[in-house]
């Protein structure tokens, strides 16, 4: 396994981090999903996440694609208990972020989805703050990232079929300008073609799927992986 190689690049792959992402897309959107199914799916992901620790507070938010012509998000409202989530507490959002469907305001990182949703063909984005990617982007952001290799559970990443294959997780200097993050996220999206996620400095991991199953499985195998790093001491001896 390694961690942390400045430059190094990701295998290059689809847009999505997913060689059949725009066509799972296009069955996601012709199965019928509506704005209650949706938001009721990403409630129960977020409280899941929650119980294992990655949303404490109200950190965290979710979102996934309902439309893309005008792009729509379906997102999680602004300050919420991520454990005690529920269906109305999210709402559909434009491409401005402007609300159009349900009660509150979105979180100011709303933009950050819209960046990704812009930028890649993907379903849904789901963004964790664990105690493993929050020491992880911190200790390694001035190598510019960190670069995963040599676990099994690697192939759980859509489109990876071996161990060896080499993740590059990127690191971005946090910010409270949305505006201007959010450039940058699609600036890294650009030229990092194939990365299934990144992470914001001392805050924490965004991740994408083509639906909200491969979205909540690329967090999965990430925050797994950040531990293995944290707990086995790999990432302080990089």
């Amino acid at each position: 396994m390694a961690i942390a190689m400045k430059n190094s690049k990701a295998p290059r792959r689809s847009r999505s981090g997913s060689a059949t992402g725009r066509q799972k897309l296009a069955v996601a959107k012709s199965s019928g999903a509506t704005f209650p199914k949706v938001a009721a799916e990403l409630a129960e992901i977020g409280k899941g996440f929650y119980a294992r620790g990655w949303v404490l507070g109200t950190s965290g938010n979710f979102s996934a694609v309902m439309a893309r012509e005008p792009l729509r998000l379906v997102i999680t409202s602004t300050g919420l208990d991520k454990g005690r989530l529920t269906p109305t507490q999210f709402l559909e959002i434009d491409n401005a972020a402007n609300v159009v469907q349900g009660d509150g305001r979105p979180s100011a990182e709303a933009l950050l989805h819209l960046a990704i949703a812009r930028g890649l063909d993907v379903g849904a984005i789901l963004h964790t703050h664990s105690v493993w990617s929050t020491v992880l982007s911190g200790s390694h952001a001035s190598q510019g990232g960190i670069a995963l290799e040599g676990f099994e559970m690697l192939k759980g990443l859509e489109g990876v079929r071996t161990h060896k294959h080499r993740e590059w997780l990127p690191i971005l200097e946090n910010s409270q300008d949305m505006i201007e993050l959010g450039e940058r996220v699609s600036k890294i999206l650009r030229e990092s073609p194939g990365i299934h996620g990144f992470l914001l400095k001392e805050h924490g991991l965004y991740t994408w799927g083509a639906g909200l199953q491969e979205a909540k499985r690329h967090v999965e195998i990430l925050e797994f992986l950040m531990e293995v790093l944290v707990r086995s001491g790999a990432a302080q001896s990089a």
